[in-house]
């Protein structure tokens, strides 16, 4: 199994779930996909809980504060790109629209970050690495993959995201269905739909996807422990099988199983 010790700046480097109910999805991720767990103290009466996978980090989750709550933010999942220089790449996302919901701050020794709205209005993370560099496993069940950015104005969007972190975004070689694929240094990271692939009235996200070497069991696994299956295993020719679901609490996320992986 490939594990990280570091990420190039511009690569997807943490996943964060912001949820109501931090116990209950501790429970769900790790019968799902057989993560660990160790909590941290997070503030006042706040706790941080990072998950384990094979003895090394593959996300975190902490429960949404009652503002956050209040203002309607529902559970999510936040994905961090890591940089070289948080103030620098804030500074550079603001000047190209981004919204910027803080000031970069630092993660005690771990790391300085902050969250913004890309110009069409998807959040996303950025993280300078200190002592903690992200994820540290890649390839097996339960890791991230890929991540698609729903979007309303995809050049807007390609614009923004290749002058921020210097990704390539262009169309895959005979395809012609209008997806996008995003590049950094050359590797394979993400992806862009259509516009018209998107779902009317649904804010435009970040949408990560999970490794899985049986998407069908995946899906019926998930269904079982409480989960909404928004899109049941479908498979894309020459490419895969995927699935949408939410968690028991309503964070949204993608289960993809490689042609590679089919049994």
């Amino acid at each position: 199994m490939p594990n990280i010790d570091s990420h190039n700046p511009g690569s997807f480097c943490w996943f964060e779930l912001g949820t109501t109910d931090q116990a209950a999805a501790k429970q769900f991720y790790s019968a799902l996909f057989d993560w660990t767990s160790e909590d941290f103290p997070m503030g006042p009466g706040g706790t941080y809980t990072m998950f384990n996978l094979n003895g090394r980090y593959v996300g975190a989750c902490y429960t949404l504060n009652p503002a956050q709550q209040s203002e309607g933010v529902p559970p999510h999942w936040n994905l961090y790109v890591s940089v070289e220089n948080a103030d620098s790449t804030a500074q550079r996302a603001g000047e190209l629209g981004a919204k910027l919901y803080m000031p970069p701050f630092d993660v005690m020794e771990f790391g300085r970050m902050t969250i913004m709205a890309d110009p069409t209005g998807a959040v996303i993370s950025i993280w300078q690495p200190k002592q903690h560099s992200g994820t540290g496993i890649t390839g097996v069940d339960g890791t991230v993959c890929w991540a698609d950015l729903s979007t309303t104005d995809v050049d807007k969007a390609k614009n923004f995201y290749s002058s921020l972190f210097g990704w390539s975004i262009k169309a895959g070689e005979h395809d012609a269905s209008g997806y996008l694929h995003i590049f950094n240094k050359g590797a394979g990271i993400g992806g862009i739909p259509p516009a018209e692939y998107r779902k009317a009235g649904v804010p435009p996200h970040w949408l990560a996807y999970y490794f899985v070497s049986d998407c069908a069991a995946t899906v019926s696994k998930a269904g079982e422990l409480g989960a909404r299956i928004y899109m049941d295993s479908h498979t894309i020719p020459n490419v895969g099988t995927m699935a949408i679901i939410a968690d028991p609490q309503g964070a949204v996320f993608a289960l993809f199983q490689p042609l590679a992986a089919a049994a």
